[in-house]
């Protein structure tokens, strides 16, 4: 009886799911199971507490209370790198008295383990340094993961990081033929460095504790980007400075003496090292406070601005001492950045925090230059010995750092349970339903109660620190006072759902920017204690007539041109148009000047222009005779009208077309020809949550059919799936691309956009209506979203798995440091063949760059757009735009060679190389235009129309195939 109960309830649960599935459903006999597995699994309140409380409880900070008491000793181990009990990969290699560095180092490559064995003879916490060589990589910082005993010891210990060592490439600064100074190129400068394992988000301010119990353990490097040469791995105890009172009392009684007359200025953009290609030096206009001064020309004359402000990121200057003795420090700098809380400084003096008040120096907010003399009214003074030192500024989240690391452990409680009132509402709820959340969601009152005392808190101390009110505090209040207002009638939580998420996305925001702490430097000044530090170029009249100046010299410079401007008729130039922004026009003329002019004797004339502009400027017989960066659809419209020149002609075209991929072609081919040379290509990968993978019990989907199962699931807890986004263009009369998720499935269904040579649209085949079909069905059935801020909903979790384009990895990467280590991205879902295999074809697009027909000189022109597409340069090019901005801007150069160049982490980048054998071009042709506007029209048509799929479809295939027909005959074809 029992069995036959059991049986009963079965059947009712299965067909509840079949209820539930949405219709038109495609689930194979495996996929349904893991359905309903799946669904039985829907995680209910306890878990999601239990995933939360997991995260939580592998970060750092529970990590010290878990061993709470554990002692310092006082003991040194060494362990040598070469002596290694285990390794796992390839690239390691024993080097002997490598770079001047006496004995054996282990080389490891960027991927691999590698393990010692360690004897501890106290129990205790423990600090680890590392003595490491950075061979030349990818130009970004060295990343790897530390295991004690075959174990993470907390979450972020996955992510440590090691800095390479950057400097001008010229002594001296050059100039154009324009009289403005040129940016310095940065390059590497490796040297052997020890450094402290430390947090790379910055939330600690010392040194990570590791604890070990007293015997036998064994500590494991794993490498995830960039190879680097170990010397050594050294547990030790770091000692503490002093505060700058004993210090102070300490020289006194040992009689040291003031120095005497002396003043010395090291500017800053004569930085000796930093630790990031991004920390360049910089030119200030806005400004008569900063030397050298100019109101018309481009002057390099500081250092850092908002390019210094990551955690971790330092500068550092030499110094020769004329005299020993004691010295008084200051720093001309700007900090018109971050107003309510301050830059913070970590100052060393040839590696050495020199007193306690030196590890958390502030830079203030200030409108303008000013002069931050260390020690305010009364100086500190510090002991130095004649002959060299170094100065180090290193940025540091200083008082801030429990606060910034509280208000993310607090975003990210708040986005959980977002999505467990999210799992019971959905995202639309209904105002007249009473959800009783609070008695179905048991812990969600108490959530918000103790999130709103954090913040509350948290608030008042900024205002403490900072000494003033601001909007940095706003946004904390504004939270807090909304979880109390929840707290306080919590039936009206459903209808407050969008303003509830909307401030945490503010407070997402918020970490970020309060992570930042940028900070411009001109000059560091070494003075004796009884000479005055100069304010020239502060006061109100230096401003008044730099501002005079500048007013007139905006008559007489043209702001367009960039870098050095050919003068000699006879000199064969070309003239370049470029539409991106004036740091990448002025990377890209340093280096034509450094290696291009230099090495064929063409001048370039690179302009900064709106590239809406070429069409006009092109029939006005006023155009470039190269334009870069510019669509996919432009050289086909313009090879038409016989505007742009057949790159075909010259006869090592197919030697410079191997570089790429034909997919990153095939928008530039017509009529025979090829009318332009790619520079970026572009694809969708999926992006994935881990987390809330684990939380659902669910596997990353690898067909179409599993989409299908995996949205039933999502749905059920009101999640969502996003598939690039069908959204009208921004601009009116700008091209449509066809989406790109109905091209990913036409070609794995094996279609095609046109046939006959582009005479016709394919469309209308069959295969084009039932790909149609099938992609509206995921809008029509499950109920898709069409627009949205993927980036957001990703990060609040909202939408857990998404398909777009892979350059939001970068975005992900600097902007959500909160669900760090907690995503990753895949090759798209693909659609099984008939012979079983898995085609994950997906459409690609780009930029390119082309030649005018009318180009002068076409063979110079040539020779320009071959050195830009080569792998060389465009590595270097990809280089100095991270190195510039960071790695939001990693470049997605179409150079098959290149991109292997960039600094992705090894297992990402194998997963992206994986999906880039997939790509596909869209082709260009006569009246193509029309296809993706209409495809667009069809789907609003039956998503929102309602019309049944086939028949939209047919209907404005004919209006594509008119415009095709309409436009051959236009051309003679």
């Amino acid at each position: 009886m029992r069995q036959s109960k059991m049986a009963k309830n079965i059947t009712l649960a299965a067909m509840a799911l079949l209820i539930t599935l949405p219709a038109g459903l495609n689930v194979q006999a495996d996929a349904s199971a893991q359905a309903t597995s799946a669904e039985e699994q829907v995680p209910n309140d306890t878990t999601a507490t239990v995933v939360t409380a997991a995260f939580n409880e592998h970060k750092y900070v529970s990590y010290l209370t878990e061993h709470e008491g554990a002692p310092r000793p006082d003991q040194e181990i060494v362990l040598e790198a070469a002596n290694y009990s285990h390794v796992e990969g390839n690239g390691f290699e024993k080097l002997a008295d490598y770079e001047g560095m006496a004995g054996q180092s282990l080389l490891t490559g960027e991927s691999g383990r590698v393990e010692w064995n360690v004897q501890v003879a106290e129990e205790g916490f423990y600090n680890l340094s590392m003595l490491y060589y950075p061979v030349e990589g990818k130009s970004s910082a060295i990343e790897r993961a530390l295991y004690i005993d075959g174990k993470l010891p907390f979450r972020e210990a996955a992510f440590l990081q090691f800095d390479r060592i950057w400097v001008d490439q010229l002594d001296q600064l050059v100039q154009d033929n324009q009289g403005n100074d040129l940016r310095p190129r940065q390059i590497e400068k490796p040297g052997w460095s020890e450094k402290a394992f430390q947090d790379s988000n910055g939330y600690e301010n010392e040194p990570f504790l590791f604890y070990f119990s007293k015997g036998s353990h064994t500590l494991t490097l794993e490498s995830s980007r960039e190879p680097v040469v170990l010397k050594q791995l050294k547990l030790f105890k770091q000692a503490e400075p002093l505060p700058y009172k004993e210090v102070k009392k300490q020289l006194d009684a040992d009689g040291v003496q003031a120095s005497r007359g002396q003043l010395l200025r090291i500017e800053g953009e004569d930085a000796a090292a930093k630790s990031s290609p991004t920390l360049y030096p910089l030119s200030e206009r806005s400004s008569a406070a900063v030397h050298p001064y100019s109101s018309s020309k481009i002057k390099i004359n500081t250092i850092g601005g908002l390019n210094w402000r990551i955690p971790g990121q330092w500068i550092e200057w030499e110094i020769d001492v004329p005299e020993t003795g004691l010295y008084k420090m200051a720093f001309k700098t700007q900090q018109n950045y971050v107003r309510g809380i301050y830059s913070t400084r970590r100052l060393t003096i040839d590696g050495v925090v020199p007193f306690e008040e030196m590890a958390k120096v502030p830079f203030r907010y200030k409108s303008s230059y000013r002069l931050d003399i260390m020690g305010g009214d009364e100086p500190y003074l510090y002991k130095l010995e004649k002959g060299k030192h170094v100065v180090r500024l290193e940025v540091s989240l200083g008082e801030f750092a429990p606060l910034i690391r509280e208000v993310e452990d607090s975003l990210y409680n708040l986005n959980s349970m977002y999505r467990k009132i999210l799992m019971i509402t959905g995202t639309k709820p209904d105002e007249y339903r009473d959800y009783q959340l609070d008695k179905k969601v048991p812990d969600m009152l108490e959530v918000f109660g103790a999130e709103r005392e954090r913040l509350t808190g948290i608030a008042k101390q900024l205002v403490q620190l900072s000494g003033q009110s601001s909007d940095q505090e706003a946004l904390l209040k504004t939270m807090a006072q909304q979880l109390g207002e929840l707290m306080d009638d919590p039936d009206t939580i459903p209808r407050r759902l969008a303003a509830y998420k909307t401030n945490t996305g503010g407070l997402g925001t918020w970490v970020q920017t309060a992570r930042e702490q940028p900070l411009e430097v001109d000059a560091l000044y070494l003075a004796s204690p009884g000479k005055k530090f100069p304010k020239k170029g502060m006061g109100f009249g230096s401003k008044f007539k730099h501002e005079t100046a500048t007013f007139f010299a905006s008559f007489f410079t043209d702001y367009n041109q960039i870098g050095n401007v050919s003068e000699e008729d006879d000199q064969k130039s070309v003239t370049v148009w470029i539409g991106s922004g004036r740091d990448q026009a002025n990377t890209m003329k340093a280096m034509i000047d450094e290696t291009f002019t230099s090495a064929t004797g063409i001048n370039v004339n690179l302009k900064l222009v709106n590239m809406t502009t070429l069409l006009p400027a092109t029939l006005a017989g006023q155009g470039p005779d190269v334009a870069m960066q510019i669509g996919n659809d432009l050289p086909v419209n313009f090879a038409m009208r016989n505007a742009a020149a057949d790159l075909t002609q010259f006869t090592d075209f197919d030697e410079v077309s191997s570089r790429f991929r034909e997919s990153a072609v095939v928008p530039y081919r017509y009529d025979s020809g090829v009318y332009a040379l790619p520079e970026t290509q572009t694809f969708n990968m999926l992006f994935y949550r881990k987390d809330i993978l684990e939380e659902l019990h669910l596997q990353v989907p690898q067909t179409w059919d599993e989409v299908s199962t995996l949205l039933a699931v999502l749905s059920k807890n009101h999640m969502q799936f996003g598939l690039p986004v069908v959204v009208q263009s921004a601009v009116q009369g700008q091209n449509i691309p066809p989406n790109s998720m109905y091209a990913a499935l036409l070609f794995q269904n094996g279609g095609q956009f046109y046939r006959d040579g582009g005479q016709e649209s394919d469309l209308g085949s069959r295969t084009g209506m039932e790909t149609f079909k099938q992609w509206t069905e995921f809008y029509t059935d499950y109920k898709l979203e069409r627009e949205y801020d993927f980036a957001n909903r990703f990060r609040t979790g909202e939408m857990p798995f998404g398909i777009a384009d892979y350059t939001l990895y970068n975005q992900l990467s600097v902007f959500a440091p909160e669900i760090r280590g907690m995503w990753g991205f895949v090759p798209i879902p693909g659609t099984v063949q008939t012979d079983g295999t898995l085609d994950r074809t997906v459409s690609s697009g780009g930029s390119a760059v082309v030649m005018m027909d009318k180009a002068k000189d076409k063979q110079a022109s040539w020779e320009f757009m071959k050195w830009w597409t080569s792998e060389e340069t465009q590595t270097v090019f990809g280089r100095e735009m991270e190195g510039l901005m960071g790695a939001a801007a990693r470049y997605p150069t179409a150079n098959i060679k290149a991109l292997d160049s960039l600094p992705w982490p090894v297992a990402d980048y194998d997963n992206l190389k994986a999906q880039f054998e997939w790509t596909e071009g869209v082709p260009e042709v006569p009246g193509g235009y029309f296809t993706g506007r209409h495809l667009f029209n069809a789907f609003y048509k039956t998503v929102v129309g309602g019309v049944e799929a086939r028949e939209s479809i047919m209907d404005y295939v004919q209006y594509i195939q008119d415009e095709i027909t309409t436009k051959r005959k236009e051309f003679g074809l």
